[in-house]
């Protein structure tokens, strides 16, 4: 490889070579390695020599895998079945979406104290262009390995970094310096770096775009490359044309936006604007009963998140799915913002039972609370009458509880007895977009 790789395990590489990674290549693409998995099994020493699944109960998919378990086939967003049965003796563990985020703002506060241009990507990765940060912090290639020895000192988690030019190459050298290590790409070795790889390995080539380009007899990014771009443009359209030749040469963007991803998500550029939940039933389910206790469980604990996060919201959208794969939404707005369990399910139960469902069997079920705002931005009509200590006070005894002595400590009643068809087995939960498995 023409590209320098540095190190292995946390903390600078043994022979690294800090003047290898110049100001000419500012760009730093910092991917987590297993981001999932490693959260799940870095409290449990026994788990760190066995293939270890995470997510995939029942009925769902594979959220992460660790890199034992990938040996085996494993990979992100595959059937648990399939999983199951590529690798047996894995031990599956639930996901425990609080504590991802947790590590990862934590991880994305860490980015932040280098450069204030920290373009995330998801909970797991993102693009820090640390130009402005090297006087302070040294040359781009020791900043690399102080975050990576800072991540794994304070996460106990490892990281993989890319080092170069351009957005789309430091993209590419993290992949190549996976699990747990550094790849330098100076700009004269771009080419050499690039052109030998397939084209489906650019940044953003998908694989239909993949094997249309190979249906071309464009195997090599180099064939890309020495494709003239008039005629590159003409087999493939104008855009998709200038932007293939782009990043074959390693000449697209450079600058880094900054911008905030949403958890479980691709991110917007914009701080999260809802949060929700969803969960599949471990068998289709028509009663009515069964789905409305699996509704509230989800509104307490999407209640809690907004709690936590100082936030409150006035759109309430459930999400029914049937066993065919229908799926529907609907949405009832709030005459004020709200981060109340008992507002946000009063509504999600008038929205499920306007449905006017007969015996139609429900796979999954999901809330979502959009619209959010800053709590201590709304104002709370009062109500002449009213109790002095209501549902506010009692929500957050129960936050309090919950933060002491874990979450089944307190719960609503009709949650307390969840055996039987109705039970639950594959979560899922989101903040702001669809989850993006984590590599």
């Amino acid at each position: 490889m023409s590209a320098l790789p540095i190190g292995a395990g946390p903390g600078p590489g043994p022979g690294a070579r800090t003047g290898a990674a110049s100001t000419t290549t500012p760009i730093l693409h910092v991917d987590m390695d297993a981001f999932y998995a490693s959260v799940a099994t870095r409290e449990r020493p026994d788990l760190q020599d066995v293939p270890v699944i995470v997510g995939g109960g029942h009925r769902g998919v594979v959220l992460s895998a660790n890199y034992l378990a990938r040996q085996y086939g494993v990979r992100s967003a595959m059937t648990a079945t399939r999983a199951r049965r590529l690798c047996p003796h894995a031990v599956v563990l639930p996901p425990d979406y609080d504590t991802f985020t947790t590590v990862s703002t934590s991880v994305m506060a860490t980015f932040r104290q280098v450069t204030p241009l920290v373009e995330a990507l998801s909970l797991d990765e993102a693009f820090l262009d640390v130009r402005g940060s090297t006087r302070r912090l040294g040359p781009p290639l020791q900043i690399a390995e102080q975050l990576r020895a800072t991540i794994h000192d304070e996460q106990g988690i490892t990281c993989s970094v890319g080092v170069a030019a351009s957005v789309s190459v430091a993209k590419l050298a993290s992949r190549r310096a996976k699990p747990d290590g550094v790849v330098v790409v100076p700009p004269e070795e771009m080419t050499s770096f690039l052109h030998p790889l397939d084209v489906g390995e650019l940044y953003g080539v998908g694989e239909k775009t993949q094997a249309m380009l190979h249906r071309l007899g464009l195997i090599t990014v180099g064939d890309v490359a020495h494709t003239p771009l008039r005629t590159l443009q003409r087999a493939v359209g104008e855009a998709l044309g200038r932007q293939l030749h782009d990043l074959s040469w390693g000449t697209d963007r450079r600058e880094v936006v900054a911008r905030t991803a949403s958890a479980f998500g691709l991110g917007g550029g914009e701080p999260d604007k809802s949060m929700g939940a969803q969960e599949t039933f471990g068998r289709d389910t028509d009663d009515r009963a069964v789905v409305l206790r699996e509704m509230l469980r989800l509104t307490a604990k999407v209640a809690g998140r907004m709690r936590t996060a100082g936030v409150a919201g006035r759109t309430v959208t459930i999400t029914v799915r049937f066993a065919d794969f229908t799926t529907i939404t609907r949405s009832r707005t709030l005459s004020e913002a709200t981060d109340g369990t008992q507002e946000v399910y009063r509504a999600v139960t008038g929205l499920y039972d306007a449905l006017g469902l007969q015996r139609a069997r429900v796979r999954l079920v999901g809330v979502r609370v959009e619209g959010l705002v800053p709590r201590d931005r709304v104002h709370q009509q009062l109500v002449l009458g009213e109790r002095e200590h209501g549902w506010s006070e009692a929500d957050r005894a129960v936050d309090r509880a919950t933060r002491r002595f874990g979450a089944a400590a307190v719960r609503p009643a009709s949650l307390i007895d969840q055996e039987g068809a109705g039970r639950v087995r594959s979560v899922r939960a989101s903040i702001a977009a669809p989850r993006r498995p984590d590599r």
